[in-house]
C-alpha cells in the first residue's frame, strides 16, 4: 500500500523509488504483483510518467485510511517511549501559509525533530476534500458556508480591510462601509477561493454587485499589485502583514458593514488526530493568532486621510506599532532560544 500511494502521488518510478530508498525493479516488481492480485490495471504507462487509471483512483481512496492508521497507532506506540514523532500531513489555506508556513516549519523541526513534517496549501474546498480521502492528516480552513463531513474546530475570527497604495491618490470616506468599495477599482481572489466567497455573500446580502477589474489568487502577487497600482483590495490583516509592516500599502478598517473570516481546522471525525499532529496544529495555532494581532495593530480606523486630526492620530500610533511589533518578536525570541 505505502509504495502504491507514493507511486501515485509522485507520478514517477524512479523519483518514488528514490523516496522509498529501494531500487526501481523492486517497486515495479510489486506493483506488478498488486495489480496481478487485483486483477485491475492501476496505472497507464507513458514516456511522461504513470498515471492513475479509475481503479487506481479508487484505490487511492481506499488505502489511504488504512495506511494513514497505521501510522498514527506506530506513532501511538512510540509515545510509550515517551517520544513525539511520525509524519504529519497538513493543508493550509494561502493566507495562513503565507503567514505561517516558514516560521511554524522551523519551530516543529527544532522541537520535534522526530517529527516528518509535510505542509501543503490549496482553497479550502480542495483541503476539505484532500482531509476526507485520508491524504492530509488536518487542515486549516476558511470556515465552509456549506456543511462538510469534516469535524471542525473554530480557531480564530479575523477582520477583512480595505487595503490600496500607502502614497496613492485613493482617500476612503471617513466613515467606511462595505458597500463603498463598489466604487474603486477593485482586485480580488477569484470565484475559487474562499476569501472571494466571504465577499460575494455580502455584498450579495448588501444589494451589490462586485465586479474587479483584476482576479488573482496569489495572495502575495496580489499584495504587490496594491502596492504598485492604484487599484484597491478588502482582505484579511494577515494577508496583508508583510505589505503592511514595510510600509507600501495601507488598510483602513470598516466602520460599520464590517466583515469578518473565520478560521477552523478540519479533521475526518472517524480518525483519531494523532500527538504528533496535535503538535504541529499548536504550533501553527499559536504562530497564526501572533501574526494576526501584529497585523491588526498595523491597520487603521477608516479614514479617508482629509482630516488633519486623523493623520496626527496615525503619526500618533505608527511607532507604537512598531514598538508592539519589536517586543513581540524579542519576547518571542527570548522564548525560544534563552537569550
Amino acid at each position: 500500500m505505502q509504495y502504491f500511494l507514493c507511486l501515485a502521488d509522485e507520478k514517477n518510478v524512479t523519483r518514488a523509488a528514490r523516496r522509498l530508498n529501494i531500487v526501481q525493479p523492486a517497486l515495479s516488481m510489486q506493483i506488478a504483483k498488486l495489480e496481478a492480485e487485483l486483477g485491475q490495471r492501476l496505472f497507464d504507462r507513458s514516456v511522461q510518467g504513470m498515471t492513475l487509471t479509475s481503479a487506481g483512483e479508487a484505490l487511492v481512496r481506499l488505502t489511504a485510511p488504512i495506511v494513514r492508521d497505521a501510522e498514527y497507532a506506530r506513532q501511538e506506540m512510540a509515545q510509550i517511549g515517551g517520544r513525539i514523532s511520525g509524519r504529519v500531513a497538513v493543508g493550509l489555506i494561502t493566507s495562513v501559509a503565507q503567514s505561517t508556513m516558514a516560521s511554524s516549519s522551523a519551530t516543529v523541526a527544532r522541537r520535534y525533530p522526530e517529527i516528518i513534517l509535510s505542509a501543503c496549501e490549496g482553497y479550502t474546498e480542495t483541503l476539505v476534500d484532500w482531509v476526507n480521502s485520508g491524504q492530509l492528516d488536518f487542515a486549516l480552513i476558511n470556515v465552509p458556508r456549506r456543511r462538510t463531513p469534516l469535524a471542525a474546530h473554530h480557531i480564530m475570527d479575523e477582520e477583512m480591510v480595505f487595503a490600496c497604495r500607502k502614497d496613492g491618490p485613493i482617500r476612503p470616506p471617513a466613515k467606511l462601509r462595505f458597500d463603498h468599495i463598489a466604487n474603486f477599482d477593485l482586485v480580488l481572489p477569484s470565484k475559487r477561493h474562499g476569501l472571494r466567497l466571504i465577499l460575494d455573500e455580502r455584498a450579495a446580502a448588501l444589494g451589490i454587485d462586485l465586479r474587479p477589474r483584476l482576479e488573482l489568487d496569489t495572495l502575495p502577487a496580489l499584495c504587490d499589485v496594491i502596492a504598485t497600482t492604484d487599484f484597491a483590495t478588502v482582505l484579511p490583516t494577515i494577508a496583508l502583514r508583510q505589505s503592511l509592516a514595510s510600509g507600501t500599502i495601507r488598510a483602513h478598517r470598516f466602520d460599520a458593514q464590517r466583515i469578518v473570516r473565520s478560521i477552523a481546522w478540519v479533521h475526518h471525525p472517524r480518525r483519531a488526530v494523532s500527538v504528533a499532529a496535535k503538535a504541529v496544529l499548536d504550533v501553527i495555532s499559536h504562530d497564526l493568532a501572533q501574526a494576526a494581532a501584529v497585523a491588526k495593530q498595523l491597520a487603521e480606523p477608516g479614514s479617508g486621510g482629509a482630516a488633519s486630526s486623523s493623520r496626527k492620530k496615525r503619526r500618533k500610533t505608527e511607532p507604537e506599532s512598531r514598538t508592539l511589533i519589536w517586543t513581540r518578536c524579542r519576547a518571542s525570541l527570548q522564548n525560544e532560544t534563552g537569550w
